[in-house]
């Protein structure tokens, strides 16, 4: 195959079975059904929003690799259309593919502030930083029409609970001012993702996502404004962008960055067969080779769900890209830290003790 069949401005090129379809209901679009039975050819490249109303927003993570407790997304499925997203596989549960439905499919759960605003009420929450986008990203397009995130970042201020958030989209700074203020009394990070300085690099990996330029503007915007950012270098992926791991980090630095954070690609359930189908539509000429690089840092599988283990990879491979990140650490971040969210406000809140402040 060559580049010419790829589907432009989308990561995924198929979409893959729901391996829980059998268990679910059956599926249906009405009103594509009903386009044609009128002998009308639908669209199905448009992305779809799908309203959603799940009884809770925030979710316990047991993993011990994420370094977070908790974590909410008021978006299922994302437009970004990064090829390599772990949160594929998460549509599925929703009666959707990880494929092309992750990208034209998306879930907005409306209702997300409300029950928010119902978690930080209840007597009985130990306050714990809550993660918005450990799944999707929360300023995703479908942010700019729906502005649930902006929602949700007012009952954060509201309540004065701390929050920290990731995201590759400079739509973050719309809501500069609502930040700027969870800031002040420590109750807010920031992580930007980068994964290449290339744009050639970004526009297939990430069709639908701002430029590399865009993003390290963002990363010096907000730091400008004393709010403590954080660079995602994730996921590292061989011969693709782990040749720009120092540079990657060099200009993260630069342009205000605190610290930063690293992953190996791991393509786990159906995003297998689709980062796979992938990279041989778009990078013929070295798909074997980075497919083999990648299960050499995964014991010779595309996937390794070991903890201490998936997230950066073994083997000779995973040991270099390791030892990279670690060097771009100490001679770029060596004498800066991100200060700690701030969890004792929330505390007193709750108590009706802020006035004492």
């Amino acid at each position: 195959m060559t580049r010419k069949t790829l589907i432009k401005g989308q990561g995924a090129q198929l979409n893959v079975p729901n391996r829980f379809s059998e268990l679910k209901h059956e599926i249906r679009d009405d009103f594509l059904e009903f386009c044609s039975s009128e002998g009308e050819i639908p669209d199905k490249n448009k992305t779809q929003f799908l309203a959603v109303f799940p009884k809770t927003i925030v979710n316990k993570v047991n993993s011990p690799d994420l370094g977070l407790s908790y974590s909410m997304n008021p978006y299922q499925g994302c437009e970004h259309g990064c090829i390599y997203c772990y949160a594929r596989n998460s549509h599925e549960y929703w009666g959707y593919g990880a494929g092309l439905d992750f990208e034209r499919r998306i879930l907005v759960k409306k209702e997300a502030a409300k029950l928010l605003e119902t978690r930080l009420q209840k007597g009985s929450w130990k306050t714990h930083p809550i993660v918005l986008s450990g799944n999707t990203d929360c300023y995703q397009p479908a942010e700019r029409q729906f502005q649930i995130t902006k929602k949700c970042l007012e009952v954060f201020l509201k309540y004065k609970h701390p929050v920290a958030i990731i995201t590759k989209n400079p739509l973050i700074l719309r809501d500069l001012e609502i930040i700027k203020a969870l800031s002040k009394d420590h109750l807010v990070h920031v992580s930007i993702s980068i994964t290449s300085l290339s744009e050639k690099t970004r526009r297939i990996l990430e069709p639908r996502t701002a430029s590399i330029k865009k993003r390290l503007e963002t990363v010096k915007s907000l730091s400008a404004h004393g709010i403590p950012v954080n660079v995602m270098l994730a996921p590292l992926i061989p011969s693709i962008n782990s040749h720009e791991i120092l540079a990657m980090a060099k200009h993260a630095s630069e342009n205000g960055a605190l610290s930063m954070a690293h992953t190996m690609v791991r393509l786990n359930g159906a995003i297998g067969e689709i980062f796979t189908d992938w990279i041989k539509k778009a990078m013929p000429e070295r798909s074997d080779k980075v497919l083999n690089q990648i299960k050499s840092c995964h014991g010779g599988a595309l996937n390794d769900s070991r903890f201490g283990k998936r997230m950066h990879g073994e083997g000779k491979l995973a040991e270099h890209m390791n030892t990279l990140v670690t060097l771009a650490k100490h001679k770029y971040f060596k004498d800066k830290t991100m200060p700690k969210l701030n969890c004792e406000l929330h505390k007193h809140y709750k108590h009706g003790q802020l006035n004492l402040f």
